[in-house]
């Protein structure tokens, strides 16, 4: 394997690991709790949704899809909204 280094791809400001930096690197579980928290990213919703696949009219998606980000958080309260005073056969 040829290790040329390309020298546009050379980032100083993150310069490659040199064995001394990967002996003194700390596993994540070796991490403190308040910091691996963090690192973990958003917590986990409280209540999760089911992924389905669905088909609905050109109109309905296009109309949803034109009210921005969001729009499948819309479509599923319009179905709760239509549920409260319908029963689905």
């Amino acid at each position: 394997m040829n290790k040329r280094h390309n020298p546009e791809l050379i980032d100083n400001e993150n310069p490659e690991w040199t064995a001394a930096d990967v002996n003194r690197a700390v596993p994540f579980a070796g991490l403190p709790k308040s910091l691996q928290a963090k690192l973990r990213g958003r917590p986990k919703a409280a209540v999760t949704k089911e992924r389905i696949t669905i088909r609905l009219s050109p109109e309905v998606v296009e109309q949803f899809r034109a009210s921005g980000d969001g729009w499948q958080t819309r479509v599923d309260a319009a179905l709760k909204d239509w549920l409260k005073t319908h029963t689905p056969a």
